[in-house]
C-alpha cells in the first residue's frame, strides 16, 4: 500500500489545492495532507481552522486523512509511514523550486521519493495569497475556494454587497 504525504500551508486551502488533494487520492491508496506551519508566514486561518476545512474535505474521498506536521518533510513522512511527497506544480517557477526540493529531500532521505502533480488548468493560477488578497478586499472568492472555505472567507470578511 504506497502511503504519499501532501504537505503544505493551505492557507486557505484552494481549489488547487484540492484538485491535487483528489488526484492524489486516486493514484495512492493513502494520501496524508500535512498542515503544517511557516514561520515566516502571519496565517489568516489558525491550524485548527484549516485542519477543520480540510478534514471536511477530505472526508468524501474516504482514503484522505488530515495532521499538523512539524519539522523536516521528509522526517514527518517517515513518521507517518508515508514513501511518497505530493507536490502541486503551478508554472516554471513552481517547476524549478520543487524539484530543488525533491533533490534535496531525496539526499536526505532515499526511501521517500517526491511526485509533482499539475492542477486542473482551471485552477493552476490561483494561490492561497490571491485569495487572501481578494477575501480582505471584500471580493468573492467562490470560483477560486471549495463551498466550505469560502463559507470561513465570508465569515472572516463580510461582504457589504
Amino acid at each position: 500500500m504506497v502511503h504519499a504525504l501532501f504537505p503544505g500551508t493551505f492557507d486557505p486551502p484552494t481549489l488547487g489545492h484540492f484538485g491535487v488533494v483528489e488526484r492524489a487520492a486516486a493514484l495512492f491508496e493513502r494520501v496524508t495532507i500535512g498542515l503544517a506551519d511557516h514561520p515566516e508566514k502571519d496565517p489568516l486561518f489558525s491550524i485548527e481552522e484549516r485542519i477543520a476545512l480540510l478534514e471536511e474535505l477530505a472526508e468524501p474521498l474516504g482514503n484522505v486523512d488530515v495532521v499538523r506536521v512539524t519539522g523536516l518533510v521528509v522526517e514527518a513522512a517517515h513518521r507517518l509511514g508515508a514513501e511518497v511527497l505530493v507536490r502541486g506544480v503551478r508554472n516554471p517557477r513552481d517547476f524549478d523550486y520543487e524539484v530543488e526540493m525533491a533533490r534535496t529531500n531525496r539526499v536526505l532521505a532515499e526511501d521517500v521519493d517526491t511526485v509533482l502533480l499539475v492542477p486542473d488548468p482551471t485552477h493552476a493560477h490561483i494561490t492561497g495569497t490571491l485569495v487572501r488578497q481578494i477575501a480582505r478586499l471584500g471580493g468573492d472568492t467562490a470560483r477560486l475556494v471549495p463551498p466550505p472555505v469560502d463559507r470561513a472567507l465570508r465569515r472572516r470578511f463580510p461582504r457589504t454587497s
